[in-house]
Parts: C-alpha cells; sequence; structure tokens
C-alpha cells in the first residue's frame, strides 16, 4: 500500500469562526454530521483532492490545529509498528461506526499524525 494521506481535520477552538473563515477563503462545502453526545463533526469537501472535517478541540488549552491521516492496511499492525519505531500513541484504535477505525500517534520528534484504516465494502 501506498498510505497516501487521505483526510485532513482540524481541531478548532471555535468550530463557527473556523467555518465562516474556511468556507469564505475557500469553495468548501461544509456539512455538519451530529455523533451523539452532544458532538458535531463538519465534514469538509473541498470538490477535488483529499477531504476533511472539522470538530471541537478536545484538549483542555490547546490550541487550533490541522491533522493529517494516512491510509493503512491493517491499523492494529500500523499502531503497533509506529510505537516500536519509538512513536507515541495518544489515541489508541478507536472505531468511526460505519466508516473504519483510526489512530492517533506522534513521531519521534513529537509531530502528530493519524492512521485511518477504512471498513472494507
Amino acid at each position: 500500500m501506498a498510505n497516501p494521506f487521505v483526510h485532513l481535520e482540524l481541531s478548532s477552538t471555535d468550530v463557527g469562526k473556523s467555518k465562516t473563515f474556511y468556507s469564505k477563503l475557500f469553495d468548501w462545502k461544509l456539512e455538519d454530521a451530529d455523533m451523539g453526545e452532544g458532538m458535531v463533526y463538519t465534514m469538509i469537501k473541498p470538490g477535488a483532492g483529499t477531504g476533511g472535517g472539522m470538530m471541537k478541540q478536545l484538549i483542555p488549552g490547546a490550541p487550533s490545529a490541522w491533522l493529517a491521516y494516512a491510509e493503512v492496511d491493517e491499523i492494529k499492525a500500523a499502531t503497533q509498528k509506529a510505537k516500536s519505531l519509538g512513536a507515541s500513541v495518544m489515541k489508541d484504535v478507536t472505531e468511526v461506526p460505519g466508516m473504519g477505525w483510526f489512530t492517533i500517534i506522534t513521531d519521534p520528534t513529537g509531530a502528530p499524525l493519524g492512521l485511518w484504516q477504512a471498513k472494507k465494502a
């Protein structure tokens, strides 16, 4: 597998302000999805290229930040491989119902990266 970047995600301290800014800066289509428990995830549909999403920053005191996700064949194996190479796991394997699984790691230099395994149809 080539491990392309497949999703870009903005964790924002002010989602409303981010939505206004990016929808005016670019011709992105934004679609809100209710994720339950009061959480809303906004899908970003750029029209071409890799899409993404935005959500409320969940880490107290953290600034707004973009996170790239790379596609993997097997999320558990990729997470273990990253750990064996010196990565730290910030968020272990988590299912997104009906879509797939993700893990968030930081590489040995501290840079965050998401790993994504799509659910097979």
